[in-house]
């Protein structure tokens, strides 16, 4: 059976060990399913139908930890999930941290402290958020942070420094609503820098989003 999605349709707690989940269409006992960084298997006694749906935490390897209503729920068989290629030892320099962030409501940003990690903050459900965004601590540069919606909502995104560090003027992104959108930038001398080709203005319909 191919891999399917649904989402969350209440908050999964670290210590949990249902998800109650939006549609349990193809979900079968044995199942796995992936939600933000975490892999969880759907118990044998499971027979389906139910959207309460128990569950083994951190499988294949994975951390448990807690998610936000509205994340996605992939699920497939094992094979239905890429295998990683045959692998040669290589040897490379530590590579940056990444952290994930999981967002369902109007918020503050908290970033993450000890360096240079890159953000990943997924914006759950159709719903807007405004999402207050700090500007990065120093020791963050070349960090990549990037935000991005599961579904077509009206987020507003709220650059307290300014992007690029100019302040009055660049601190308002208001994503379009006819689909999902999707705003990265890097942390340089204390500022988020935006992947453009330089300052916009307006709004990019229906591809990134507009500054205010």
């Amino acid at each position: 059976m191919a891999q399917a999605k649904t989402t969350l349709a209440s908050p999964l707690g670290v210590n949990d060990v249902a998800m109650v989940v939006v549609s349990a269409a193809n979900l079968a006992a044995g199942r796995l399913a992936e939600i933000d960084q975490e892999t969880v298997q759907v118990v044998q006694g499971y027979t389906g139908q139910s959207t309460t749906v128990p569950i083994l935490r951190g499988r294949e390897g994975s951390a448990t930890a807690a998610h936000k209503a509205g994340a996605n729920v992939t699920h497939g068989n094992a094979g239905d999930f890429a295998a990683p290629a045959p692998q040669t030892m290589v040897t490379y320099s530590v590579q940056r941290p990444r952290v994930v962030i999981s967002v369902s409501a109007t918020s503050a940003l908290v970033l993450p402290a000890g360096g240079a990690a890159d953000v990943d903050v997924i914006l759950n459900g159709a719903g807007p958020i405004t999402l207050t965004i700090p500007p990065p601590t120093l020791d963050m540069d070349t960090a990549r942070l990037t935000i991005f919606g599961n579904g077509a909502g009206a987020h507003v995104l709220t650059f307290t420094g300014g992007l690029g560090g100019v302040g009055a003027g660049y601190t308002t992104v208001t994503n379009n609503a006819s689909g999902p959108t999707a705003l990265q930038a890097v942390a340089a001398n204390g500022a988020w820098v935006p992947f453009t080709a330089g300052g916009l203005s307006g709004t990019v319909t229906k591809v990134v989003a507009g500054i205010a």
